[in-house]
């Protein structure tokens, strides 16, 4: 935290001298003061061309983040993001107990040939485990998304669109194990760059998700009397087991290996298999698009929907961090990432937070 004040002069020093007088001259030069040249350390840490450390507020931040003066590290970008776009929304947090944000989302909102609207969101979760998750989430949200946004006002069906555009994501994540390591990344045989993505595009009448790893789409109707949904089914040791039979579901989440995932975005992954589905729900709801960071604490859907407030279609800021401060509130042992996306798809600047 910025700190301030200023620290009490010793003991027997005096507040002004009383046995000496500097000698004043006769008249002051008038001279602008060098701009080069500043009495205030954090001044002089910015003119350095660093950033000034937020909590000695004097050092100079090097390039891993950490004050050259008193070492504190300092806040990432990422540590805490928030987006609003027309009527989408998304919000993400690094949690309490990961040291950085590997998660990414990207959304944004588009018009089809006949003018209709179209909302898009994609949500990608890094790998801890593979070399670089955070640069792999970030590169398949942004690829995913300007794929999407480009595709659908050109007329390709939206869930073909999904389908091309998570491959545009792979492609991405996997140009990165090609990159050379950087200095703090020595081990020559670290696992490639991965992530996992999820994804919605909601036009006025079809509602599409595509996936690959164990990020969720959820689907929560206004009409809290009418049932919500998930979306998705994930890539995980844990579906397998339920899908396999050899498990109830309540014994496989709570199995060690439950979040192991056999399904990801990256250059050693076994094969890439896109997940899309089509949906024309018959009233209007909202698409929780989000990382096992949320729905880890709101895991069913029915779970889910009690924990998105009521007015989330209205209000898909405001209800994104509703639903991370519900995750944070639950622990926060993972980063955490809910993008909202109303249905049925509405106008640019019809939303509100």
């Amino acid at each position: 935290m910025p700190s301030g004040g200023y620290a009490p002069q010793p003991d027997g020093y005096p507040a002004q001298s009383e046995t000496y007088q500097a000698q004043q001259p006769d008249e002051y030069l008038l001279q602008a003061p060098d701009p080069r040249v500043s009495a205030d350390p954090a001044a002089q840490a910015a003119g350095a061309g660093g950033k000034v450390c937020v909590a000695c507020r004097a050092g100079r931040v090097d390039d891993d983040g950490y004050c050259e003066n008193c070492g504190h590290a300092q806040p990432r970008e990422r540590d805490h993001m928030e987006q609003e776009s027309g009527p989408v929304a998304a919000v993400s947090d690094r949690g309490l107990r990961h040291h950085r944000n590997e998660d990414a989302f990207a959304i944004g909102s588009t018009a089809l040939p006949d003018g209709s609207p179209a909302s898009v969101a994609i949500v990608c979760d890094g790998v801890s485990s593979a070399t670089r998750p955070d640069d792999a989430s970030m590169a398949a949200s942004k690829a995913a998304s300007e794929a999407l946004l480009a595709a659908l006002p050109r007329g390709t069906h939206p869930q073909q669109a999904m389908h091309d555009a998570i491959i545009a994501a792979s492609r991405a994540v996997n140009s990165l194990a090609a990159e050379p390591a950087t200095a703090r990344e020595h081990a020559p045989h670290q696992n490639a760059p991965a992530c996992t993505i999820v994804g919605a595009v909601v036009t006025s009448g079809l509602l599409i998700v595509g996936w690959v790893g164990d990020s969720r789409a959820y689907w929560v109707p206004v009409d809290r009397s009418a049932p919500p949904a998930r979306l998705t089914e994930d890539d995980s040791w844990a579906a397998q087991m339920v899908a396999a039979g050899l498990m109830s579901e309540a014994e496989a989440y709570a199995d060690e290996r439950a979040h192991a995932i056999t399904g990801w975005l990256g250059a050693d992954a076994y094969e890439l298999e896109p997940h899309t589905a089509a949906f024309k729900p018959d009233r209007p709801g909202v698409v929780v698009v989000c990382t096992d960071g949320l729905w880890n604490y709101a895991e069913g859907a029915e779970e889910m929907a009690r924990v998105v407030p009521l007015d989330a279609a209205a209000h898909p800021l405001h209800s994104a961090r509703v639903l991370v401060g519900h995750a944070l509130d639950g622990g926060g042992h993972d980063n955490v990432t809910v993008a909202l996306v109303p249905f049925p798809a509405v106008s640019q600047g019809a939303g509100s937070a």
